[in-house]
């Protein structure tokens, strides 16, 4: 465990033996009793990746006390993550597999715990502990619900060629991403947008609305908006990728270049891979690829002439440029690989 600080896992010390609730009800002037105060929340923050590095950050700048923060505990390569950055500010860490077992429901109650915060953490919360809060549970949620509950949501957005997005911030219930909407963001999907940079327009659309949940409950836990979803237009994604990652040239266009923008990740490990083709027996995957407008009669795979350091592969309908490969584990120009005349095929997931 962790160096501690004042915000570890236990109780705020004061409290003054009122709920939130009670607390935010106080009015600030006796002659203003319409008027209501501040409560200091106690907040438990389960979450992982850079939505819950900010989130993290924007509770310690805040007033409200943090009982602990639950994270994947990394290994000694990794640096920039939940955890390592807990830990660094002073805060107990305790492992989000915890969140599984019903039996920390008791540790949330003894903690009095207003606010259960899960942000970008994959791991499935026990019902038990979604009922030990105080105000509530809620999730941020990458996307928009209930047409894009499920896993990896900005890829297939992008995947599935939407050109708007969203970010909502729901209560937990048991069922996955099916609770009450509280608040939603918009967010604009631009055609060189990829699964990585989508991700981050979520997290940056995403952390005010928890700041926005907090400043209401910390006032008025009964005015945080709670809209039912319309489950019967529910879709639910796995988490993919789609096609067993392979990447089909029989497709259109920008079908394959979606699917290429919707893998990347770079520089960072795709949750995706990379999209995959082969040529004469080769795996390659396709890591960068642009639309060129440019219609083809030549049969889906072929490898045409190469164009501003890229090369030229046929789709159903066009030509895509594609200007990066990954062979063997290591980008490179798709020129040390393929060759006018070249056939791409589809390779067998």
């Amino acid at each position: 465990m962790s160096t501690q600080k004042s915000s570890q896992l236990r109780p705020p010390d004061d409290r003054s033996g009122a709920g939130p609730r009670e607390a935010a009800a106080r009015a600030v002037e006796p002659n203003a009793a319409h008027l209501k105060t501040s409560a200091r929340l106690n907040v438990l923050l389960v979450g992982e990746e850079s939505a819950g590095i900010e989130t993290l950050r924007m509770l310690a700048a805040s007033e409200h006390h943090i009982a602990g923060v639950l994270a994947h505990q990394p290994d000694e390569s990794s640096s920039a993550t939940l955890w390592n950055a807990a830990n660094r500010m002073g805060y107990k860490t305790s492992p989000a597999e915890l969140v599984k077992s019903a039996n920390f429901a008791s540790e949330v109650e003894r903690l009095q715990v207003d606010l259960l915060l899960n942000v970008h953490s994959l791991y499935i919360i026990d019902a038990a502990l979604l009922s030990a809060c105080r105000i509530g549970a809620f999730n941020l949620h990458p996307g928009p619900l209930p047409h894009y509950a499920g896993l990896n949501v900005p890829s297939w957005a992008i995947y599935n060629g939407e050109t708007e997005h969203a970010v909502t911030l729901h209560e937990m219930v048991p069922q996955i991403d099916a609770g009450k909407i509280v608040y939603e963001q918009q967010v604009a999907i631009d055609r060189r947008d990829t699964g990585l940079t989508l991700s981050l327009k979520a997290v940056r659309a995403g952390v005010p609305l928890i700041a926005k949940l907090i400043a209401a409950a910390s006032v008025s836990p009964e005015t945080i908006p709670r809209q039912n979803q319309d489950l019967s237009s529910r879709r639910y994604f796995d988490a993919g990728p789609p096609n067993g990652g392979c990447l089909s040239w029989n497709r259109s266009a920008i079908d394959v270049v979606n699917q290429v923008r919707a893998s990347d990740f770079a520089p960072f490990v795709s949750p995706w891979g990379h999209p995959k083709t082969s040529v004469n027996g080769t795996e390659i995957g396709i890591t960068a690829a642009d639309l060129t407008n440019g219609s083809t009669s030549s049969k889906p795979g072929t490898v045409g002439e190469t164009l501003d350091g890229g090369i030229l592969v046929a789709a159903a309908d066009e030509w895509v440029l594609v200007r990066q490969v990954n062979v063997d584990g290591r980008r490179t120009s798709p020129l040390e690989s393929l060759c006018p005349g070249d056939r791409l095929c589809e390779e067998s997931s």
